[in-house]
């Protein structure tokens, strides 16, 4: 399969709803197809979500109360923890993937919130992945700063 059909399979999955399939086969096809994808070794491209989200206008958008809670506790892991040995940021990946699958388990929003969520998302999907894989501390820690930056973002565009 190639990256177009991948990257199309992935939008394809993510646009026909969140609610709309058995949670755990929603999250478990997202991490099949993210899980095939190639990772760049360097994460510059992570945050060009930026350039594509939008507002609601000059307001924010309305997140389900369970998309904040999962992504208030994915917060939580950078405020209380300093990695520094590969295992660390191994651990720290799983404990964001466990926060991930939960907001897309329980997401139930619609419309432009739900296609700006996923602008946000997808990327983050990604990073999570690579940084699962990553295999120097010089990559975990530059994959690790990336989610973190896009992990407290999310509070500029979503309430």
């Amino acid at each position: 399969m190639n990256k177009i059909s991948i990257i199309l399979i992935t939008i394809s999955l993510v646009l026909v709803g969140c609610k709309q399939q058995p949670k755990e086969d929603n999250v478990s096809k997202i991490n099949e197809v993210e899980a095939s994808k190639p990772h760049a070794k360097t994460s510059q491209k992570s945050n060009d979500w930026m350039q594509e989200i939008k507002l609601n206008g000059r307001a924010k958008w309305k997140a389900n109360p369970e998309t904040n809670i999962g992504v208030a506790k994915m917060q939580s892991i950078f405020t209380s923890n300093s990695p520094k040995e590969l295992k660390d940021f191994h651990l720290i990946a799983e404990e964001l993937n466990m926060h991930k699958n939960y907001v897309i388990q329980e997401c139930t929003m619609k419309g432009a919130s739900h296609d700006n969520l996923h602008i946000w998302l997808l990327p983050l999907i990604e990073e999570i992945e690579a940084l699962k894989k990553a295999g120097t501390v010089a990559e975990a820690h530059e994959i690790y700063t990336n989610i973190e930056l896009s992990v407290n973002a999310y509070s500029l565009y979503f309430e």
